[in-house]
């Protein structure tokens, strides 16, 4: 099996585009957008900006959602149901360029601890509109799993894989780093086969650190050995600058190619 990998960092989002290009410079195929701060789809000079340098670079694109303030498992109605609204528009719009997009799941509230079998209900509600419209503009979405941060829905294997089930138009986005902070690394790696996207990153086990692959703790020879076996489609390695993406893509060369 073989792979596309792409680069993405969430520390970039309020950066000028011009570091994007180092993406290409750098080796990797293609660049995951995250679609916040200056980066949002729907913000016509941001999503001009984009299409711009994907018509000047030959990279490819994926996007990842926006998820800073939203909350897909929210008690507060108003806030559900905008959440649900954006991601719906920003799978719309990425639609242009790209057949892949990444979300968050939601995470409990303080209400929503006191009812959690109705929060279960919400978010599978939530991820059954948003799988309509993925299938109406061709769009493969994937739900990601989460890190070690108490409250957030999907850290766990088996519940991430549950969430989906019967979901039309909805896969998973497997994150190879938020595996390893929650002890599930192994499992989730016995799961590539059932991945539509892939994330990946390091760090030590305790926290999110996304750091250089090779900086941390997992194992990336049997990790990039059980990623060639297993799975094809786009890597996306998480990162926060162009220079720690070169050290990833060192890794990459040794151990997954």
């Amino acid at each position: 099996m073989s792979c596309d990998y792409y680069f993405a960092s969430s520390a970039k989002v309020w950066s000028s585009i011009e570091w994007v290009y180092g993406i290409e410079e750098t080796g990797y195929d293609g660049w995951e957008i995250s679609a916040d701060g200056n980066y949002r789809l729907d913000n016509k000079e941001a999503n001009s900006r984009i299409k711009e340098v994907l018509e000047t670079t030959t990279l490819k694109a994926s996007v990842h959602a926006p998820f800073a303030d939203l909350n897909l498992a929210s008690m507060n109605h108003p806030i559900y149901n905008e959440t649900i609204r954006q991601m719906n528009e920003c799978i719309k719009l990425a639609s242009d360029f790209t057949d892949r997009v990444t979300i968050h799941p939601g995470y409990l509230s303080p209400a929503g601890k006191l009812v959690p079998d109705k929060v279960w209900g919400l978010q599978k509600d939530a991820l059954t509109e948003i799988g309509k419209v993925a299938l109406e503009y061709g769009v493969r979405v994937g739900l990601e799993n989460m890190p070690d941060i108490p409250d957030f829905l999907c850290r766990d294997c088996n519940e991430i894989f549950g969430m989906i089930d019967s979901v039309d138009g909805m896969g998973i986005t497997i994150d190879l780093g938020h595996a390893n902070t929650v002890g599930q690394l192994d499992k989730f790696l016995s799961r590539l086969c059932d991945a539509g996207h892939l994330h990946i990153h390091d760090n030590m086990g305790k926290r999110d650190d996304h750091s250089p692959l090779g900086e941390g703790n997992i194992d990336w020879d049997k990790a990039g050995a059980l990623i060639k076996k297993n799975y094809s489609g786009i890597c996306v390695v998480e990162g926060r600058s162009i220079e720690e993406s070169k050290k990833s893509l060192g890794v990459i060369k040794r151990c997954f190619l």
